[in-house]
């Protein structure tokens, strides 16, 4: 194929996958994250601490480890198409299940249950695009996967803002905020399996030229790579480089997930003196959501152009950490507060896009899946911790800024474990 025919298949492709990956981040993550939404007035109806929320909220991460690197295998050794379809049909099933719940005890096992049915949809992903993207284009593709995260709860800070107006045949806005949000997995998920293709050898909608020239130029770029990496897969797990990755991102993601899913909470505490509404709050939410998109699209673009990754993800990580911490000094007016909290959302979702490219420096195609599963069972773990511990500080009686301060601390013990990191030569 000529250039010009190389690069309009790499653009073909890229229509095909993307968008409908990024619509599917986008309700997997708006059904994890949306109760940080219904939050406001779930707990008053239900009478849930904030102890009792902050285990909810964390349970869900340690049901999505149990299925993290099985769900990642499968797709690699099986079928994309039919394993993302069970999940999203599944998760839907239990996010609307949601909306039942009457005591912490149900609700941490609907949390946890959500967790399981979700699991390994993420690391999943991250290995599909191994078998569709040559590596000069899979940073931009998880770019616009990673941008599904700020993008839904932008979106779901302002729909929410909706449901929670409801009160139909009995239900509280809340639940049919849970109900009418979980939805679309379940439509999605049927989508999936009719739509999506599982490696470019199955594609109809390719000629068998593309079919040829794709599947060559991807098996090309693995046989490099393992030629020039022979460790094998219990090395490559006590690899320095792989505890710095997997500590690195665990500490990133102790403060990053607590700062997302708390925030609605957070900017209410923190405007208690001026008697805000629901719907301010979260519309103030949706804009310190919006400028993550807005990252997340400039560090792909970013990443892609320079070939650098490493020290990209590292002033992500440093700048969510001290924009964070600016929020917290006292005497500031409400307006300078949403300020930084808005420069923490441009930090904090600057670094996962880079972040994701570094394991694959280092790792062959054939432990590519466990070890990014591996990976990712860190990250999720910290959704546990960082929610926990949000919640007991919060019941413990520290000060909203005493706990922007802790999720400040973990971006920056973060940054500088993967400071630590040494790419080999050659490889961006």
């Amino acid at each position: 194929m000529t250039p010009a025919e190389a690069a309009a298949l790499r653009r073909k492709v890229a229509w095909r996958i993307l968008p409908l990956v990024f619509l599917l981040y986008i309700v997997a993550y708006l059904d994890r994250a949306n109760v940080g939404f219904a939050k406001l007035r779930m707990s008053e109806d239900l009478r849930f601490s904030e102890f009792n929320y902050g285990l909810g909220l964390g349970l869900f991460f340690i049901g999505y480890l149990v299925l993290e690197i099985p769900g990642a295998l499968l797709v690699e050794r099986w079928s994309a198409r039919k394993w993302f379809a069970r999940i999203l049909i599944s998760w839907g099933i239990c996010s609307t299940l949601t909306a039942f719940v009457r005591t912490p005890g149900q609700f941490y096992v609907v949390r946890f249950l959500l967790g399981v049915a979700e699991a390994g949809f993420f690391p999943g992903i991250i290995v599909y695009f191994t078998h569709w993207f040559t590596g000069q284009d899979r940073g931009r593709a998880l770019s616009g996967l990673v941008m599904g995260v700020p993008f839904s709860l932008a979106l779901g800070a302002a729909v929410s803002r909706l449901f929670l107006k409801l009160d139909w045949l009995g239900l509280a806005g809340w639940q049919w905020l849970f109900i009418l949000e979980a939805a679309p997995a379940v439509v999605l998920g049927f989508i999936t399996l009719g739509y999506l293709t599982d490696r470019p050898r199955d594609a109809r909608w390719l000629t068998q030229q593309e079919r040829q020239w794709l599947e060559s130029r991807l098996t090309e770029e693995a046989r490099e790579k393992a030629a020039t990496d022979t460790t094998t897969l219990w090395e490559i797990l006590r690899l320095p480089t792989v505890w710095l990755l997997a500590l690195g991102i665990f500490a990133t993601n102790t403060g990053g997930y607590a700062f997302s899913f708390w925030l609605p909470t957070v900017i209410q505490g923190l405007s208690a003196g001026r008697q805000t509404s629901t719907d301010t709050v979260l519309n103030w939410s949706g804009l310190v959501y919006a400028c993550g998109l807005i990252s997340v699209y400039l560090s792909g673009r970013s990443t892609d152009r320079s070939g650098e990754r490493k020290w990209h993800c590292v002033a992500g990580q440093a700048g969510a950490g001290l924009f964070l911490a600016l929020s917290t000094i006292p005497g500031q007016s409400f307006g300078l507060v949403l300020f930084w909290l808005c420069l923490t959302a441009f930090s904090g979702y600057f670094w996962p896009t880079p972040f994701w490219a570094l394991p694959t420096l280092t790792l062959t195609a054939a432990s590519a899946a466990v070890s990014i599963g591996f990976i990712n069972m860190w990250a999720n773990l910290a959704g546990f911790l960082g929610n926990y511990e949000m919640g007991w500080l919060r019941k413990s009686g520290f000060s909203e800024r005493a706990c922007l301060l802790a999720l400040a601390g973990c971006y920056v013990v973060g940054g500088l474990l993967v400071a630590g990191i040494r790419v080999p030569p050659g490889r961006r």
